[in-house]
């Protein structure tokens, strides 16, 4: 018999893994590095510090300047291509109840605190010894608003002032609109659909170029504030600021983690997912710069754009959970510190409109000052001159509220996507073991 002269199966070469990359590549490294050198330079050249302000300025602007655009494309061809109409309109409903439960929970929690820890007390503050004129910008943009005024200022006078305004509640009305009407006229308009759909692609991987800006931005803005304000300023105000720092970590934990719970993930685990986004608010204090990005990661935990599309645009001015404490507890200290005794039915004058007012204090850095100007101005007895107090340690206070923000919103719309059935507890969960970027 003939030996077989088939030939033998070639070895299996070895798989080459992937090169993990450096942690000093990671994004969230390189902020949390830029904030580090951020406090050091604004603790040793002051002058210098505050020069760097258009850094982050510049970066806030740029990732601004396409947020629209993305809110637009994204909910247009989210809605454009659900079959199922009546789901926009659930998601909606149960997002604003969320909404309203959640961030009048906060409003009741800084209350509380504010009652119970009596920051304010001790100052002994004059009134008249205070400087009105540091409040007084901020008390002609602090115009009373009704809900119907609010209801209206959603629809904007032209299709086109929503975009060239940047105001995401009127960006986001004519995109559902149009989402609407793109679906009930059908297959004609799989065209334009197709093309909306491309220019996302585009606008995220414009998104993707302008976050390598990010560590430069979180310098020039932390820089900014130290530089400005200074670390020494802290120390007078330190039991306002820890009080509501604390009170915010608090919520973040044991509030919003119960919630995460009963939908079936971990905050602790949500909030290393979105670290980056994280340091970033806080580095330049305010939420709208890591709305894209967070958008982008809540798709990849498994949401549906449609609902991303409308839960985390709409949570930006509805959902301001950190804006909620901070407002409670802010017209508390002020009242405090001026030696103004508020009765309880004053105190539940401010709790409920504080209910409005917050509402409109969406991701900019100063809205929730303006907000809180407006609501104290109902309560004649507190002088508005003493929220000159906490004028000088705002952009501090800044930095925790739109971080507790941004986390409420991202936690929303997961436990929304849970309600809806679009993920199961544990595929988000092993999503979530996944490295985000």
């Amino acid at each position: 018999m003939g030996v077989s002269s088939s030939p033998l199966p070639a070895p299996a070469m070895p798989r080459s893994r992937p090169r993990k990359k450096p942690f000093y590549a990671s994004l969230w490294v390189q902020v949390l590095l830029a904030m580090a050198l951020a406090v050091a330079l604004g603790y040793v050249s002051p002058a210098r510090a505050i020069a760097m302000k258009p850094l982050g300025d510049a970066f806030i602007k740029l990732i601004t300047m396409i947020l629209t655009l993305i809110i637009f494309c994204t909910v247009v061809t989210g809605i454009a291509g659900m079959q199922d109409m009546k789901k926009v309109g659930r998601v909606g409903g149960k997002a604003l109840l969320y909404f309203e439960i959640v961030s009048t929970s906060a409003l009741f929690i800084g209350l509380v605190v504010g009652n119970m820890v009596k920051p304010g007390s001790g100052f002994n503050i004059d009134p008249l010894t205070m400087d009105a004129k540091a409040v007084s910008d901020y008390a002609g943009q602090a115009k009373a608003q009704s809900a119907t005024d609010f209801i209206l200022h959603i629809i904007p006078t032209t299709v086109i002032d929503a975009f060239a305004k940047g105001d995401i509640l009127e960006v986001l009305f004519v995109a559902i609109l149009f989402g609407f009407a793109l679906s009930a006229v059908g297959p004609r308009c799989k065209p334009l659909i197709d093309l909306f759909e491309a220019l996302t692609h585009a606008v995220f991987a414009v998104v993707n170029i302008l976050m390598r800006f990010a560590p430069i931005g979180a310098f020039g803005a932390m820089a900014f504030t130290v530089g400005k304000y200074g670390l020494v300023a802290l120390g007078p105000l330190a039991k306002l600021i820890g009080t509501f720092y604390l009170t915010s970590i608090l919520f973040v934990v044991a509030v919003l983690g119960a919630i995460a719970a009963a939908a079936g993930f971990g905050i602790l685990k949500f909030l290393i997912y979105i670290k980056e986004e994280i340091l970033l608010v806080l580095a330049t204090s305010s939420s709208e710069p890591a709305l894209p990005t967070l958008m982008e990661k809540l798709e990849k935990l498994g949401c549906s754009k449609p609902l991303v599309g409308l839960v985390v645009p709409t949570g930006y001015t509805f959902n301001t959970d950190g804006t909620s404490i901070y407002m409670t507890m802010a017209a508390l200290f002020v009242a405090q510190a001026t030696n103004t005794h508020l009765t309880l039915m004053q105190q539940l004058t401010i709790f409920s409109v504080a209910i409005l007012t917050s509402k409109g204090a969406s991701g900019v850095q100063g809205a929730a000052f303006i907000a809180l100007v407006g609501t104290l101005s109902v309560i004649p007895t507190i002088p508005v001159a003493g929220m000159a107090l906490i004028l000088g340690i705002d952009r501090f206070m800044s930095m925790f509220r739109a971080v507790v923000n941004m986390i409420g919103n991202g936690v929303a719309t997961l436990v929304i996507a849970r309600w809806e059935k679009e993920l199961d507890g544990p595929t988000l969960q092993r999503n979530l073991s996944r490295p985000s970027a």
